[in-house]
């Protein structure tokens, strides 16, 4: 293998409510030329675990697959604050259950079609608006994950400057695969929709990665044991760990300081690292 390793990657398949069962998933890795080489896995059964690895000392790039901001439609109409940090420190000051009956509230008050407030690049991005509280519960993972950031004193490009040596960019592991998969399902947490189909497009989605077929210009390089497990990983968990450890090293070959975001980044809402 040749050329210089870069910093230590990592990419964070999150749960706002994690369990023994539902752990947050971690896969480390570093960028060895265009090959995305994954060293391990770790799975935090707690937010207070995952609180504790953000705030350990170390050197990081890390794409984390929860929303970093509202968008700024629903912060504005709200009369919340809007400058970011603001904004996230009133948004941890409610309760899940104020939260909800915010935003259905105003879902409630508008029009049929455009019922949720989107940020400027969910639809580039085939996300979920950042305000839903249901499937996926991406509000209350906002919610739980990004005081935490605010804690652990991190570095957010283009929101809030924290310790450059620990740098978290907003990852979505749906971007990637998608492109890859188009509109086949891989993964699911129902034991009855753990299927065969879902099982042959996880190895296909690993073969292409390997193989490097994405837009971002890198290859995966994995051991046979790890291309098994994270194959049998019929919920998809570790699978989307390392999807947005790819985006990870594609924002580490962007460079700091913009890690490939845009110029134009609404510093209020954020933006999804290789959007």
């Amino acid at each position: 293998m040749t050329g210089t390793a870069s910093p230590p990657l990592v990419g964070c398949d999150f749960s706002s409510a994690p369990t023994r069962r539902k752990p947050i998933v971690l896969a480390f890795g570093t960028l060895v030329g265009a090959r995305v080489v994954l060293q391990r896995l770790e799975r935090l059964p707690t937010l207070q675990a995952f609180g504790d690895w953000l705030a350990a000392p170390g050197d990081w790039i890390g794409g984390f697959d929860f929303p970093f901001g509202l968008p700024r439609e629903l912060v504005e109409n709200l009369g919340w604050p809007l400058q970011w940090r603001d904004c996230m420190r009133h948004y941890a000051g409610l309760t899940r259950a104020q939260i909800r009956d915010t935003f259905a509230a105003y879902c409630d008050a508008r029009p049929v079609g455009g019922k949720f407030a989107h940020r400027r690049f969910d639809k580039l991005a085939g996300s979920s608006p950042s305000m839903k509280w249901v499937n996926p519960p991406v509000a209350y993972m906002l919610h739980a994950a990004v005081p935490l950031l605010l804690e652990a004193g991190v570095d957010i490009p283009g929101l809030h400057a924290g310790d450059p040596r620990r740098v978290a960019l907003e990852a979505y592991p749906g971007l990637l695969a998608r492109e890859l998969l188009g509109a086949r399902s891989y993964k699911s947490d129902d034991k009855a929709r753990q299927t065969p189909e879902r099982l042959i497009a996880r190895k296909d989605l690993l073969t292409t990665l390997e193989h490097g077929g994405t837009r971002l210009g890198l290859r995966v390089k994995l051991t046979h044991a790890q291309r098994d497990a994270l194959a049998d990983d019929a919920s998809g968990d570790s699978l989307d760990a390392v999807l947005c450890l790819v985006q990870a090293a594609w924002a580490h070959r962007q460079g700091a300081p913009r890690y490939g975001l845009p110029p134009d980044l609404d510093p209020l809402e954020g933006w999804i690292v290789s959007a």
